[in-house]
């Protein structure tokens, strides 16, 4: 029997197959290995693929699609078209700069364009500094809107490079306004992409998203100094020829800015999202998903939609981190005299003042206390009808519905850990006392 199981092992063979991939759910088998009658090796696929796979791979993340948002294509097509015609645009504004500063005339002194060129970029990196104090902590709420804004301050930038050499006597004043304009791109722009990155990886792989979106904007950089150098020859010259292209691709990259941003389904809270929510929530009982969510969101900025009614924008009426101090006399009464029973557990208080509800945040509050102090505004908000008081109508609602709005979120793959919005620089700290206490 020994001798028949060892003649049965003896017919047997051992085939190796080889595949490549950075992914288990993505592998693509290129080679088979076999041992009898003799050695050989049989190729899968074409040498073709597997060459374009590698090229691939130094552009897409490792796992892609399966390692991102559905979002991310669409987003990085739009996102390299408007990087395009930013860096062919480039050629032909820093062409219109480089003749005001006075590059290839006898006139011109190193010495005075070295002067020019720093006054620039000081003017650059103070503006800036000084744009992150001012803005910094409203970037991540916002990563939208100031998205747009970042590219459209490129764009003014750009221009008045481009209009640089039509004023010579105001030369350095028009550089240092469009190097100005650019230092915000700089802080804005940087600060949305990590946002956006996150939201991207699926699988803790922000890394590897952001360097791979490093190598499709160097491709989109090279490709686009090449068109830009070649435009800049075919219009030097040319003035109507440089402006007409200028225009017409300052309007083509607003516009893929624009269909970039639509493309983005963002499933973290905001103002503006928190207020959609609810609302469709408190009108069907039902949640929106992220997606259908951002087709109502308003990317542009607010003072863009004015126009709009408040009443379609809740989250115009409710303001969040309200300073106690800067209350009037009859509002800071009525807080003190109406709020003890309604808000006697909670980690905020609101108070009505003209025809917005504030929220007034405590010392100790979490996370979890600003976003439920935020839709509690909100609900505040919603129900508000004339000089009728509705807070004792809203905790109601509070109570009754508030963690089931929360728990229909994050069925809906919503984040409901923290509400994004700018910092909160006012709290607040109380206590309740009995009325008959005295006061030493």
């Amino acid at each position: 029997m020994e001798g028949i199981s060892e003649v049965a092992k003896s017919k047997q063979q051992l085939i190796i197959e080889e595949w490549n991939g950075s992914s288990s759910t993505k592998l693509f088998k290129t080679a088979t290995i076999f041992a009898s009658p003799s050695l050989s090796i049989h190729r899968s696929g074409s040498r073709f693929n597997h060459v374009w796979r590698r090229v691939l791979q130094a552009f897409v993340p490792e796992g892609f699609p399966g390692s991102v948002t559905p979002d991310y294509v669409p987003f990085q097509v739009w996102d390299s078209l408007q990087g395009l015609s930013t860096y062919i645009r480039t050629m032909l504004s820093t062409q219109a700069l480089l003749s005001a500063i006075g590059v290839g005339e006898k006139s011109a002194t190193v010495i005075g364009a070295t002067f020019q060129w720093f006054l620039r970029d000081l003017t650059g990196m103070l503006g800036g500094v000084l744009f992150t104090f001012y803005q910094g902590s409203n970037l991540d709420s916002n990563a939208k809107m100031w998205r747009l804004v970042a590219d459209l301050m490129n764009d003014l930038g750009m221009l008045m490079d481009l209009l640089s050499p039509l004023f010579p006597s105001a030369f350095a004043f028009v550089v240092c306004l469009g190097s100005l304009s650019r230092s915000f791109t700089g802080v804005a722009s940087g600060a949305t992409r990590a946002a956006l990155t996150q939201h991207f990886a699926l699988q803790n792989n922000a890394a590897d998203i952001s360097a791979k979106e490093g190598s499709q904007e160097t491709m989109a950089t090279m490709i686009g100094m090449a068109l830009g150098m070649l435009l800049a020859r075919i219009t030097i010259g040319n003035p109507f020829a440089i402006w007409f292209s200028f225009l017409f691709l300052t309007m083509f990259h607003m516009y893929a800015n624009y269909r970039a941003v639509r493309c983005l389904s963002l499933n973290s809270l905001n103002f503006q999202r928190s207020s959609i929510l609810l609302q469709q929530f408190m009108e069907t009982d039902q949640v929106l998903s992220p997606e259908q969510v951002s087709t109502m969101e308003h990317v542009l900025p607010m003072w863009t939609t004015s126009w709009i009614s408040k009443d379609k924008l809740l989250h115009m009426q409710v303001e969040l981190g309200v300073r106690v101090s800067s209350l009037g006399h009859q509002e800071m009464m009525d807080l003190l005299h109406s709020s003890a029973a309604i808000y006697e557990k909670a980690k905020y208080l609101l108070v009505e003042r003209k025809g917005v509800i504030g929220a007034i945040v405590h010392k100790d509050s979490s996370a979890a206390d600003v976003l439920q102090s935020y839709i509690h505004a909100l609900v505040v908000a919603k129900m508000v009808d004339g000089n009728r008081s509705v807070h004792s109508e809203s905790q109601s609602w509070m109570d009754e519905k508030y963690e089931v709005f929360i728990h229909k979120l994050k069925s809906s793959g919503w984040k409901t850990e923290r509400l994004l919005s700018p910092s909160l620089i006012w709290r607040a700290n109380w206590i309740t006392e009995p009325l008959d206490k005295k006061i030493d």
